[in-house]
């Protein structure tokens, strides 16, 4: 029988079968993970196939097999004797939750994300959330980030759980998708899933005094049903986001205004580097490319040479 992961917890497996029941699992033997060296072969949104425990015991079964993803999200393991974990699988959307200030992303953090969605064919939205909570020279930023992200080719959305600002937009963009919200913790993502799951019990975390940093609120990613008919995959706070799998070469490629302009510079295997007639350089001197996306790129690169710690 078929089955949608919707939670891992370690060793067992929260899952919804075919049959619409609920089942805890196991993975049965070494599956197959074309190749992958991750902490977690099963992930939140994977499609498995599922068999009835051995010892018959109601609700348990065992995952026999991994069935193709069409995605997935991947980041840098804590783990050292692993390369990755995979966050989650299957997805349609992300909803990437920026703030500005309690806590404050970084550009970094969201050119890492967005770098890691599109090589994984992930689209990305970017939500810049607690609208409400910003004075004058935060608004004058976020509108400074909403310009830059959108001229990168990115699409935003402004959100509020006070105001409701933007949530008719956010509720008609889930309309029958899978959908991953991921962020920094203490964002707000938790409030925004209670808000479309209202029967889950999440637990909403402050934020730290001495740090701005959030309090980690999610452990495992999990998966959610929501009344329109989708899926809401909620992640767990992430403090640093490390590429995976991308080499020097790729990584300009998933730059979505570098990958543009390569046709127009003078080498096609162009780095953006030193190398005469690059066009990302020129439009980079000419304010076409912002220098913060530039500068996340070349901190990438680093990451690649193994210079410098993913942030």
């Amino acid at each position: 029988m078929n089955a949608r992961v919707l939670k891992s917890t370690g060793h067992w497996y929260d899952v919804i079968g075919d049959d619409g029941q609920f089942y805890k699992c196991r993975v049965r033997g070494k599956l197959r993970t074309k190749g992958l060296q991750t902490t977690n072969p099963v992930a939140a949104g994977d499609f498995v196939v599922i068999a009835p425990s051995e010892t018959d015991e109601e609700g348990v079964a065992s995952i026999n097999e991994i069935l193709p993803r069409k995605n997935y999200i991947i980041r840098k393991s804590v783990n050292l004797s692993k390369e990755a974990q995979i966050v989650a699988a299957n997805i349609d959307i992300a909803f990437l939750v920026v703030t500005i200030s309690k806590p404050a992303t970084t550009k970094g953090f969201v050119d890492r994300f967005l770098v890691s969605a599109e090589a994984y064919d992930i689209p990305v939205v970017l939500l810049f959330h607690k609208m409400d909570q910003y004075d004058e020279q935060e608004l004058d930023e976020v509108a400074d980030w909403i310009g830059l992200y959108e001229d990168a080719g990115y699409t935003t959305l402004m959100t509020s759980l006070e105001t409701k600002m933007g949530m008719d937009e956010l509720t008609e963009m889930m309309e029958d998708k899978v959908v991953l919200f991921s962020g920094n913790s203490g964002v707000g993502k938790s409030s925004l899933i209670q808000y479309f799951v209202p029967t889950r019990e999440l637990r909403i975390g402050d934020i730290s005094d001495w740090s701005e940093k959030g309090q980690h609120t999610t452990t495992f990613a999990e998966v959610f049903p929501t009344k329109e008919g989708g899926w809401i995959i909620d992640t767990p706070g992430i403090k640093g986001f490390g590429l995976v799998d991308l080499s020097a070469e790729d990584i300009p490629l998933y730059f979505k205004e570098m990958f543009a302009l390569l046709p127009e510079c003078k080498f096609n295997t162009c780095k953006h580097l030193e190398e005469p007639g690059c066009a990302v350089k020129a439009a980079l001197a000419d304010g076409r490319i912002a220098e913060s996306r530039y500068h996340s790129y070349l901190s990438m690169l680093d990451d690649e040479k193994g210079k410098s710690p993913y942030r």
